[in-house]
This record gives C-alpha cells, structure tokens and sequence, in this order.
C-alpha cells in the first residue's frame, strides 16, 4: 500500500449503481465507459474529475473507456485542441486503448437516423427564424406553441432536409427539430433542434457536411453505437434525461444505455468556465492556458501537481448527487501529502543577504553531507561546500527583532541547518538603510546541532546557501488567482475585479544549489522551510535555471 492509498476515498453512488448492474447481469456484466470533451478548449480540473471517474470506474470493473471527441461545432474547434485533450488524459495516468472515436465518424449514421425520424413522423424541418423558435417554446411557466410548419409533409420534410444537405439554404434560414410534445413541462421535450446549417470547414471532415448535428442528438446515439452502458455526465444534464431516452428508443439502435447524473467539481477561488478562462488569457491576467494560475490540467502540471496528487484528489472528494463547493485547500493536501514523501529537499534562498563569516579562513571550504530527505535514508545523501561566504533569506534577519523572533538579528546568534551556529557582529547598510551584508562569526565546536557546554541552546534554525556551490535562480511565487472565494457569486460585479494582485511575484535574485540548474523539467522539491517547488518546463535553463512554487508547506489561507 502506498502513502497515498492510506486515505479513505470519498463516496461514489455511481459505483453502487455499477455494482446492482453487474450483479443483475445487465449489458452480460460488461462496464463501457466513455469520456467526451469537446475540442474547444484545454481540459481543466473540473474534467480531471470526469476523467477520474470515467477512466477508474472502468479500470475497477474489468471494462473499458472510450475517450470520444464531441466534434460537431466546426466553429469553436481545433486540432490543436484535440491532441492537448489526448495528452492531458494520458499524463493524468489513463488509457483508452483503441477505444478512440469522434462524434464525426458518425455523421452519415447520425444523418441517416434522422431520415428515418423523418419518415416515421417524428422530425420536420422549420423555417422558423431563431427569435420565433424561442418566442414559440413558451416559459417555464406557459406552454409552447407549435410551429406553422411543424405539419409538413413526410416527403417534404425530406426533400428539404436533403436540401439542406446540399447547401441550397443559408445559415438559420432551416433547422430540423424532432416532434415531441410543445407543451411538455420539460423545456428540452419541446420540439428540440437537431439539425442546423453551418457554413464552416471542419477540422476532421473538412467542407464535407454543411449541417452540423446538436449535442443532445448526436451525444445519445454516439453512446448507443459505441455500446457505452454508462454515461456518466454532471448535473445539469439531468433535465436532459428524458430526450436522451427518447432519442435512444425512437432510434432503434438495438442497444441502450443508461445516463446518470453527478455533481460537477466547483472548486472555491477558482473559476473553470472555458468563456472565462479565455477572458483571463485574451486580457493578458494569465500568460496562457498553461499559466501556472489557471485551473487547467497544463497549468496544474506546470506549477507542479502530479497526476497522482490530482487522482488523490478526485478520490478524496468523492461522487455525489449535491452540488457544493470544495475546498481547494483540499487540492493543495493532495499535492502535499504526494510530494511529502517523495520530493527530495534542497536549500533555496529567495532573497539573499550576503554573509561574510569572517572566522573561517579565506579561499577554504569544507563539503558537509546533507539528506536528500531527513524522514527518508534511503534517498541518499548530497554535497554541500561550507566556506567563508553564505547567503541566507531577508526574511530570516531583522534589525529590530520582537521576542518571540528566533533568527538573525544584531548581537544574535541562529544555527545553519546541518553546519554551524553563527553570531551576528556587524550590519552592513546601504545610503536608504538596506541591508546590503552581515558581519558573522562562526564557533566551529557547533557542527551539526551540538551545543558545547555552556552555551546557550540556539533555539533559531535556519537555511543557507554557500557562494560556492550555488547559481543564480528564478523564482515564481504562485498563489490562488482570485482572492475572493466566489468570485462569479455578485453577477453585478466583474469577477476579473477579485484577481489576487499577489497571485505571482517573481524572485529574479534568488539562489538554489548549483546541482539544480541541471535539473530535468518537472523536477519537484521541497525548499527547506518554503514549500514544494517544480523545474519549469518552458523557461528552465541552466543558464538561468527557473522554479514554480506549487504551494506552501501548510495551508497559508486558513482563517
């Protein structure tokens, strides 16, 4: 059992249901599962749900998923996005064999259907302009109307349709709606469109088609052909039940699967709409669907989060029937206890104040052995060279220390963690009182945390880094985007207007230990003392070798 499998996952109602189906012999015992973005954008941590859920539920019961491309709105989708989904999905930890498909692999079927829809009385083609379809489909609280046209002929509704397909019409001059009931309580029974006239090059079937089928036409079918047995998909498709079963049954396909409805994954200082999201990166708030900032799969993985930290996650908050908020100090636990065990530690010094410890003799070094993780032997040990000149963290040093401060201050002494205890004897100031270097003495007789007798117990234990054995480092200091909890909450107000003004600082002086400008993109550590931190992928050199916090050791946000 690994560190991780300890916690106890959270429920799953859908794997009850699963388990009735199988025992009940339904679908022979066989679980398909499918997972079916559309192209439109890049996956974010509301789909890593899905994911999750889509591609384990599968895993658990021997059966399979598909990953299917919801491709049929030519105009918002690119291939680009297609292999990002790709290989999202697959740096999340999942397969789907050669269970790959597109929901325009079906468009003949798909036109075919609706023909025989056509011909057995149940579609017709309206020339109703957009307005006048949603004037006549009535309110919540009246019923609709039926459209002049909705009595055509069978042999006119098909010659028209076909004529559609042929590009005699204009976009919204036509539309093909099914024939359900205009006064159904349920707004999505009320003659839905299925069919509508689209003059764009698609990014698979190119000029092909000119009518392009909707969603909740094309999403039902697509599972019956493929024999998905369950269509797991979030809450505000539960309306859509009805005309998912309606569309199943009127078509005959000889197989039906069943639609259940989950709560999606609304995380708190965070906004996961594909509109906004794209605002962010449009507006210039965020550097791209990868920023470090933004909830998207990329830019989880550029900051630094594991597949394993974010399946950790999915896992712990569990699939429900409510709609709630989580927490998102629930994803930064997840990454924590991923990375607690396995990130190797290192020393990095974010804004350095030059140490000259003028006891220890000139162009002389010594190499302490220093763990590679101090709960963990079998990591190994590093090199670090101890000399003359060091450099610690402003943070660690005040000219003025309040009591309960245990650092460096005038006239203190603060041990170097794994070295020596030093003494602070002089401050050194530029013209604007900033401290520009520290005057310390070293006692050679405290190496590694001993206490001669007679000395008072140093109760301040803090990082360093040698000038020898050290490099010149960027580092990004993320943090939640939006300091707002729900910034989307006030409708009224701009929700770009809760941006966190801190979300990024940028330390362009810090220092790592020098091994680290050889690290690999993606290597995660731990800074002693600063939190977890990943090699940048795109930016990292080692020239200049580039570091994106992940987050901080402990929970900073809490009340």
């Amino acid at each position: 059992m690994s560190h991780l499998e300890e916690h106890a996952p959270g429920p799953n109602f859908i794997k009850q249901i699963i388990l009735k189906d199988r025992d009940a012999g339904k679908h022979g015992g066989q679980i398909v599962t499918r997972f079916p973005p559309e192209p439109n954008g890049h996956l974010h941590i509301g789909h890593a749900k899905a994911i999750c859920l889509n591609f384990s539920l599968a895993q658990e019961f021997g059966g399979r998923c598909h990953l299917r491309y919801d491709d049929t709105n030519p105009v918002a989708e690119d291939p680009a996005y297609v292999a990002s989904i790709a290989e999202d999905i697959q740096w999340m930890g999942f397969s789907w064999g050669d269970h790959l498909y597109h929901a325009s692999d079906y468009f003949e079927q798909l036109y075919d259907i609706a023909c025989e829809l056509i011909d057995k009385g149940l579609a017709y083609v309206d020339d109703l302009t957009p307005d006048q379809i949603r004037e006549y489909r009535g309110t919540l609280t009246e019923p609709g109307k039926n459209s002049p046209y909705r009595d055509r002929s069978v042999q006119e509704n098909i010659d028209l349709f076909r004529r559609m397909r042929a590009g005699e019409y204009k976009e919204g001059e036509r539309v093909l709606r099914l024939k359900i009931d205009m006064a159904s309580p349920n707004m999505n029974m009320r003659d839905p469109l299925i069919y509508r006239i689209r003059y764009a090059t698609h990014q698979r079937t190119g000029d092909e088609w000119c009518i392009y089928p909707l969603y909740d036409y094309t999403h039902c079918l697509s599972d019956a052909f493929e024999g998905i047995t369950h269509s797991l998909c979030t809450l505000e498709f539960e309306d859509h039940r009805p005309l998912y079963d309606w569309v199943v049954a009127k078509a005959e396909t000889g197989h039906i699967p069943r639609q259940i409805e989950f709560a999606r994954l609304n995380l708190d200082y965070t906004v996961t709409s594909k509109r906004k999201l794209l605002e962010l990166v449009n507006e210039g708030m965020c550097s791209g669907w990868d920023d470090p900032r933004m909830p998207t799969i990329k830019g989880l993985r550029r900051r630094g989060y594991t597949p394993e930290s974010i399946r950790l996650f999915c896992d712990r908050i569990g699939i429900t029937k409510k709609d709630s908020t989580i927490d998102v100090g629930m994803l930064e636990a997840a990454i924590r206890d991923d990375l607690n065990a396995k990130a190797e530690r290192r020393f990095a010094v974010l804004d350095p104040i030059k140490v000259t410890i003028t006891n220890y003799p000139e162009n002389e070094w010594e190499e302490l052995d220093v763990p590679n993780h101090p709960q963990n032997e079998a990591m190994g040990t590093r090199k670090l060279p101890f000399g003359r000149v060091v450099y610690i963290d402003r943070d660690d040093f005040m000219m003025d220390p309040p009591k309960k401060f245990f650092r460096l201050g005038p006239d203190r002494d603060v041990r170097l963690r794994y070295a020596y205890v030093i003494h602070c004897d002089e401050v050194i100031q530029d013209a604007e009182g900033h401290v520009t270097e520290l005057k310390c003495t070293y006692r050679k007789d405290t190496f590694g945390g001993v206490t001669p007798e007679g000395m008072k117990k140093v109760k301040g234990i803090i990082h360093w880094l040698p000038e020898q054995g050290s490099v010149p480092a960027e580092v990004r200091v993320y943090d939640r985007l939006f300091k707002e909890q729900n910034p989307v909450k006030d409708k009224a107000v701009d929700y770009k207007t809760h941006i966190n003004p801190e979300s990024l600082l940028v330390m362009k002086n810090a220092r790592v230990e020098a091994g680290m400008a050889e690290a690999a993109p993606e290597t995660r550590y731990q800074f002693e003392r600063l939190g977890f931190f990943t090699s940048d992928w795109r930016d990292h050199s080692k020239s200049t070798p580039v570091f994106n916090r992940t987050v901080t050791l402990r929970d900073t946000w809490k009340k």
